[in-house]
């Protein structure tokens, strides 16, 4: 009940950033202390107040989502237990040209917040260079959120691009405050000014939005002038309705400044493509994680020879007609092995079951510390792939 009241009391707001497009549903069913699942397709017997529109994905999918158009659909996602709303950039009306721009920053945590308030303020003069217009709010969480008004007059990747030629200009005017650099491992102590959130099938938090923290933060939307000198966690759901009732939205006129994305497009060609590494290649300079375990995979045997892998057996090719066992002889043939008839010894002869006897000879190997050669008092101690390697003495 307090999650729809808070709602109904910045409806207004929270329309002008998510009416009209349309919707991811992440939904907390089991509380906070549960990690929620997002519901692209709106539920069937929705009600006849919330309007559908059917999105089409790059995997070749389609899902029918929900837009909402008044202060009733607001309650509506709120009894399904979302917190956060996370529109498209799209209208309803129009699903392939976005009609808004948006770049996140993303300081780590322990980064000062002063860096992120210039990062932001450097953002606001490169959009006003190029004729455009920022409109900032807080994340809710420790970043800090610029929403841009365009014509939908551009695909998404054309939006993408100007949204990283943006965060490149940025880092060309503030080196070491700001970086456009993807991979964490190329940061350094920069803030990261994320454009791939205008990727398609992207969605933000929008204003007003509540953050599935402990102080129930708000994604508020703020003036210039309150960047630099506000704090996220001052805006939660107990002060933020005061806070609209007392100044009003900060966002009120966005949708009047609808601006064009071609000086940034022209900026994009003057600096040419930007300089991209290789995710796996960086990731394995550093020693990340995610390679060391592609690696392990990627050296892991097979299911069926796992069993003689885990317990530190390698794994040996039997002899034709040494035994006819299906698997491994190593445990099968070792009692033979002192008598010379087993598939470990030296020299074994080997009888086919269906043919004439054969002689297979297979020299061991001497790489143990006191071995010279292939012949050794530390023969088999380490197998080369290519020989038998000799059996120990079981008593």
């Amino acid at each position: 009940m307090d999650l729809a009241r808070y709602y109904l009391s910045v409806a207004d707001g929270a329309l002008r950033g998510a009416g009209g497009r349309p919707m991811v549903l992440k939904r907390f069913v089991k509380g906070l202390t549960q990690e929620p699942f997002f519901q692209k397709r709106v539920p069937e017997g929705h009600p006849f107040y919330i309007d559908t529109a059917t999105l089409h994905y790059a995997s070749g999918t389609s899902a029918e989502e929900a837009v909402l158009r008044n202060a009733a659909g607001l309650a509506w996602v709120s009894n399904l237990g979302c917190l956060d709303l996370n529109p498209h950039a799209v209208r309803a009306e129009d699903l392939d040209h976005p009609d808004e721009l948006r770049v996140d920053s993303r300081p780590d945590a322990g980064r000062r917040l002063v860096a992120d308030r210039g990062c932001g303020l450097r953002r606001a003069e490169v959009l006003e260079d190029h004729g455009l217009v920022g409109w900032p709010k807080t994340s809710g969480s420790r970043g800090l959120h610029i929403l841009v008004r365009i014509t939908p007059d551009w695909g998404f990747a054309d939006v993408r691009l100007a949204a990283e030629t943006l965060a490149r200009e940025v880092e060309n005017r503030a080196p070491g405050l700001a970086t456009a650099r993807w991979w964490k491992e190329e940061r350094g102590e920069s803030v990261f000014v994320d454009f791939n959130q205008n990727a398609k099938d992207r969605t933000v938090a929008s204003a007003y939005s509540i953050r599935p923290l402990p102080d129930a933060r708000v994604s508020t939307p703020l003036d210039w002038d309150e960047v630099r000198s506000r704090r996220p966690e001052e805006f939660t759901v107990l002060t933020v309705p005061q806070r609209f009732a007392q100044v009003g939205d900060p966002h009120a006129g966005i949708d009047d400044a609808a601006g064009s994305l071609d000086a940034l497009l022209a900026l994009a060609k003057r600096l040419g493509p930007p300089r991209r590494r290789r995710g796996p290649a960086t990731a394995r300079d550093a020693g990340s994680r995610r390679c060391r375990s592609s690696r392990w995979r990627a050296r892991r045997p097979s299911p069926r020879r796992w069993r003689r892998w885990r317990s530190g057996r390698p794994h040996i090719r039997r002899s034709r007609g040494c035994c006819t066992r299906p698997t491994s002889c190593w445990t099968a043939c070792a009692g033979r092995a002192r008598s010379g008839t087993g598939c470990g010894s030296t020299s074994s002869t080997s009888r086919s079951p269906t043919g004439p006897s054969r002689a297979r000879s297979w020299p061991t190997t001497t790489r143990g510390p006191g071995g010279s050669g292939r012949d050794g008092p530390d023969a088999g101690t380490r197998h080369d792939r290519s020989f038998r390697p000799a059996l120990p003495d079981i008593p």
